[in-house]
C-alpha cells in the first residue's frame, strides 16, 4: 500500500499534468483561432495613443431627419433587418416644447463600457479610436447590449438572408455577412477608413474612405475626420462651436461623437 506521501505526489503529477495538457489546447486553439479569415485580434491594443483618432461631429441645426444615413449604413453594412440599425434618428422634443431630430451612430467611447464587460475580448478599441468587433470571437453572451448607455448594440437573431430593401437606393453591400447569434454594431465604417488610408486617401474628405453615413447626408450635418489632426473636417466644427456637446456626459465615456447645438435660442436648453 502506498503511503501518504507517494499518493499526494501522485495526485500532484496528475494535475500537473491536466494543466500542462490544458496549456497545450489552449495555445492550440488560439493559433487556429487567429488563422481564422478577418480576424484582427492581433490588432488590438487598449486604445493608446495612434497617430489618428477618428471622430465625428452632428449638427442638430442641419439635422432634418431624412434618415439617409440610417439608410446608407443598412446598404453598405448590408443590415436586411429594420430591427437592426447601427444609426438611429429619433424625434425629440424640448422643454418648451419645440421639436429636434437627433442622430445616434455608435459614439465609440474612450472608456467604453461594452469594451470592459466583454469576457473574450470580442468588443475592443483600436489604437485609433474606434471600438469594434471581432465576430469570429464574440460568442452572443450580450453583455456589451446591457452595458451600452447609448443602446448602440444590436443582436443578430438571425442567419441573413434575403434582398436588401436599401440597396441599390443608398449603396451597395461593402461588408460580407455576419453569423447569426453575434453582437453587432457601427464601426465608423472602418473596411472603408482602413484601406482609405492605405491608398493615400484622408478620412472625412474622400468619400471611398468616409463612413457611409457621412457621405449620404444631403444637408451636410455630419463631418469625420481625424481628432488628431486641426485641419481634418471635424476638427474645423468642433473649433468652430463654443460649447459642443457630448452624449451622457456624466457617465465620463469620452465619446468620439459631438453634437453642435442648436443656435436656436429657445433650443439651447436642450439635454442630448
Amino acid at each position: 500500500m502506498a503511503d501518504k506521501k507517494d499518493t499526494e505526489n501522485k495526485t500532484i503529477s496528475r494535475r500537473d499534468m491536466l494543466k500542462i495538457t490544458a496549456t497545450a489546447v489552449g495555445a492550440v486553439a488560439v493559433t487556429q483561432v487567429a488563422s481564422l479569415p478577418g480576424l484582427s485580434h492581433q490588432n488590438k491594443s487598449e486604445g493608446g495613443e495612434g497617430e489618428h483618432k477618428w471622430g465625428m461631429s452632428i449638427d442638430i441645426n442641419l439635422c432634418i431627419g431624412c434618415k439617409y444615413c440610417t439608410y446608407a449604413c443598412q446598404a453598405v453594412n448590408n443590415l436586411r433587418n429594420d430591427d437592426m440599425l447601427y444609426n438611429i434618428v429619433t424625434q425629440e422634443t424640448a422643454p418648451n416644447g419645440t421639436e429636434y431630430f437627433l442622430s445616434r451612430p455608435c459614439m465609440h467611447c474612450e472608456d467604453a463600457p461594452c469594451v470592459h464587460v466583454c469576457p473574450v475580448e470580442a468588443t475592443y478599441l483600436r489604437d485609433d479610436g474606434i471600438v469594434t468587433m471581432d465576430y469570429d470571437l464574440c460568442i452572443g453572451c450580450r453583455y456589451c447590449e446591457v452595458a451600452c448607455p447609448y443602446d448602440a448594440r444590436v443582436f443578430n437573431w438571425e442567419k441573413p438572408s434575403g434582398p436588401n430593401p436599401r440597396v441599390p437606393d443608398f449603396g451597395v453591400p461593402e461588408v460580407e455577412d455576419r453569423p447569426r447569434g453575434v453582437m453587432e454594431k457601427c464601426t465608423f465604417c472602418q473596411h472603408r477608413i482602413d484601406p482609405g488610408v492605405e491608398r493615400g486617401l484622408v478620412p472625412g474628405v474622400d468619400p471611398l474612405a468616409t463612413p457611409a453615413c457621412v457621405v449620404a447626408c444631403p444637408t451636410g450635418a455630419r463631418a469625420f475626420g481625424d481628432l488628431n489632426d486641426p485641419n481634418s473636417p471635424v476638427s474645423k466644427v468642433i473649433a468652430e462651436t463654443t460649447a459642443p456637446l457630448i452624449l451622457r456626459e456624466e457617465l465620463s465615456t469620452d465619446p468620439k461623437v459631438f453634437y453642435v447645438p442648436p443656435i436656436d435660442d429657445e433650443l439651447k436648453e436642450i439635454e442630448v
